[in-house]
């Protein structure tokens, strides 16, 4: 096989953002014709911010745009089908949870069927590079028959650490939607950092090609839904965004693995998020209440805006991406633990120096 031209790559990432630019406009007007609207007056959530009716249902408009691209420019094999479907599902449910408000457990459900179907499509974590010695830790061994669905079997410790990473990531993620801008463009240098990885030590295998193609075709998806979800949102993500978390977390498997370099260049909104987690079972809160200890709600209330807010987490995206192509696994592992200080830190700061009526005025303004 060739050496892939820049074309070859650069191609699907343009087709999948105008594709997604394209199919926008329509999901604003279908969003607004069939009430699909996150009214901050009838929808009392406390993590909510925005203050006029926003259009829900983005998630369709990006879906549209990976899917359609890679059916453009990928053979369609078992593993896509299962991937295509899976994000399919998620918009699904997403589009019914932005009409209806679903329960959060219900939802929660879902992103494990989301997670067990691209499970059988044959996606899982055989292995991992050590991070603290040499060599890899092999999931391979407990394997149990199955015998359906094209899967001989289901290799027990490989497919449930598959499942748990998706259903994370797709969470941790989709908690990144509070500011405008926020998630899809975190998501866009996380898929191009997982994209370039692909490619860099096997270029000619069929299998990192494919793997780079999905990875400019999802950032190219999100930066084609960003225009419209910044700086003033004219369409949110809704719970179908879940598919951009989703998307990474599978590449991330596909790409070989490559889970240190996702965690380290999603590292701002991982360590949100496992702290949001710790912070609200501590308090005797369930993980899935909403409330306004995110970081960006920190950063809100000491006055930032919007677009400064974005530019913190794409540049911190950013930059740990470079890092990220830079490093061994091991050095990835110390990278994430310095970096986990530094914004644990920055959480404990904020959150002890940010009284309430600092933290309520970003909803009365």
């Amino acid at each position: 096989m060739k050496i892939p031209t820049l074309n070859e790559l650069f191609l699907p990432l343009v087709v999948a953002f105008v594709l997604t630019f394209i199919a926008t406009p329509l999901v604003i007007a279908l969003a607004k014709r069939f009430n699909l609207i996150d009214d901050p007056k009838t929808h009392k959530h406390p993590a909510i911010v925005h203050k006029r009716p926003t259009p829900r249902g983005g998630g369709v408009a990006i879906a549209a745009g990976i899917i359609a691209a890679s059916l453009l420019f990928i053979s369609l094999d078992k593993t896509l089908f299962m991937l295509l479907l899976a994000a399919a599902f998620a918009v699904i449910v997403g589009v019914l949870d932005d009409k209806y408000d679903l329960s959060p457990y219900l939802r929660f459900f879902s992103n494990f069927l989301v997670a067990a179907i691209v499970s059988l499509g044959g996606i899982t974590v055989l292995f991992i590079t050590n991070p603290l010695g040499t060599g890899v830790l092999s999931f391979a061994n407990l394997q149990i028959p199955f015998g359906m669905l094209g899967k001989d079997n289901i290799i027990l410790l490989a497919d449930l650490i598959a499942v748990i990473w998706i259903v994370w990531t797709m969470n941790m993620l989709n908690w990144s939607t509070g500011v405008n801008g926020q998630m899809p463009g975190i998501a866009a240098i996380s898929a191009i950092t997982i994209g370039i990885l692909s490619l860099r030590f096997s270029p000619l295998d069929e299998a990192n090609l494919i793997t780079a193609k999905l990875s400019f075709i999802t950032a190219g998806a999100a930066l084609g839904f960003l225009p419209f979800n910044f700086p003033k949102a004219q369409i949110f993500p809704g719970y179908g965004g879940t598919i951009m978390g989703f998307m990474l977390a599978a590449l991330a498997i596909l790409s070989g693995a490559k889970v240190a370099t996702a965690l380290l260049v999603m590292g701002v909104p991982v360590v949100d998020a496992i702290f949001t987690i710790v912070r609200r079972i501590s308090t005797g809160h369930s993980p899935f209440r909403g409330d306004r200890g995110h970081f960006h709600h920190l950063l809100l209330a000491k006055g930032l805006d919007d677009w400064q807010i974005a530019l913190i987490y794409w540049s911190f995206s950013a930059l740990l991406g470079v890092v990220a192509l830079t490093l061994s696994s091991k050095e990835k592992f110390y990278a994430f633990l310095a970096l986990t200080i530094v914004v644990v830190g920055g959480l404990l700061w904020l959150s002890l120096f940010t009284d309430k009526n600092e933290n309520n005025r970003i909803a009365k303004k």
